[in-house]
């Protein structure tokens, strides 16, 4: 398999990722912030979804046009006044799962040679979409990555709580 094929593989299984670190999610659990300025689990999820909305945006821009701007966008900003932590995260999950597959569907078909294409981002400079793929596919690998951390430090303090050791 060609070092392209695996990245669209990793990038494909994404949603996967997250939704097996998801399982048996529910109620307190979603809403633990495990530290002042962190998320919680529901919020992480809606900016999945919605950075797979603007990813969405930007593949098509650079695929289609001759070097785009690629804007920034401040996730603080969305998860505050998108209202993240009231989000439902099942909704977020399933966004996230459709627009994936459809971004998937789009780069898979693209000759070798699209991934080469650029746009520019406001604040990173010149992009290709093979660095965009790289970019979001590790994107939601490390956010899978925080979500079982989340997890772990809400089950171990429901211990403390408890008075278990």
């Amino acid at each position: 398999m060609s070092d392209l094929a695996e990245l669209l593989e990793r990038f494909r299984r994404g949603p996967e990722l997250v939704a097996t670190v998801l399982t048996g999610a529910a109620g307190p659990e979603l809403d633990f912030v495990p530290e002042p300025g962190k998320w919680s689990v529901r919020q992480i999820v809606a900016h999945l979804a919605d950075d797979e909305i603007v990813i969405s945006d930007r593949f098509r821009r650079v695929i289609a046009e001759e070097n785009p701007t690629l804007l920034w966008f401040d996730q603080e900003a969305w998860a505050a006044n998108l209202n993240y932590a009231r989000r439902k995260t099942s909704e977020s999950l399933e966004t996230l799962r459709r627009l994936r597959a459809e971004n998937y569907d789009l780069l898979k078909e693209l000759p070798e040679a699209a991934f080469a294409r650029t746009g520019t981002h406001s604040r990173l400079g010149t992009m290709t979409v093979a660095r965009m793929l790289e970019d979001y596919a590790k994107h939601v690998e490390s956010h899978a990555r925080q979500i079982k951390e989340v997890r772990d430090r809400y089950r171990e303090a429901r211990r403390q709580a408890s008075g278990q050791s």
